[in-house]
């Protein structure tokens, strides 16, 4: 695949025409079981989130707006997480759980879709927070 091609702000569209709402909603809820236990996520994710049931629904939603651009979600995805206490490591663990979640449901295309924009959002997320935090960071994810 080209380079260019990993660019999905050049691509109108869904991002695979074999991505359904379930598949999305089955990977958020089983990513999320997983990094509630997890020893580096969890922690963060069990103090930060107060209903599960809520949090699942909406984060389906931003998954379905970004990948079947359903528009679903209209929140600010990163404001909440300026406020939390994560570094590098959670970064690293959250894109490694997603991705051996999504490894699992989807064929290798579709998990490659997902990771590419999973890449972006970790690397602007880790951008912000290290700005917020008077930090001079570089991108780590997006290949």
């Amino acid at each position: 695949m080209k380079q260019s091609d990993d660019n999905p702000l050049t691509r109108p569209g869904p991002a695979h025409p074999d991505i359904t709402d379930r598949d999305i909603a089955k990977l958020v809820a089983t990513f999320y079981a997983r990094a509630r236990e997890d020893e580096i996520l969890g922690p963060v994710f069990n103090r930060a989130v107060h209903d599960w049931d809520e949090h699942i629904a909406q984060i389906t939603d931003f998954w379905s707006s970004i990948m079947l651009r359903t528009g679903r979600y209209s929140g600010r995805p990163l404001n909440p997480h300026l406020r939390l206490p994560i570094e590098a490591a959670h970064f690293d663990r959250w894109l490694a759980l997603f991705e051996q979640t999504a490894a699992e449901i989807f064929t290798s295309e579709i998990t490659h879709e997902f990771m590419i924009r999973a890449r972006r959002i970790a690397d602007n997320f880790e951008l912000a927070i290290g700005s917020m935090r008077g930090e001079i960071r570089s991108p780590r994810h997006a290949r």
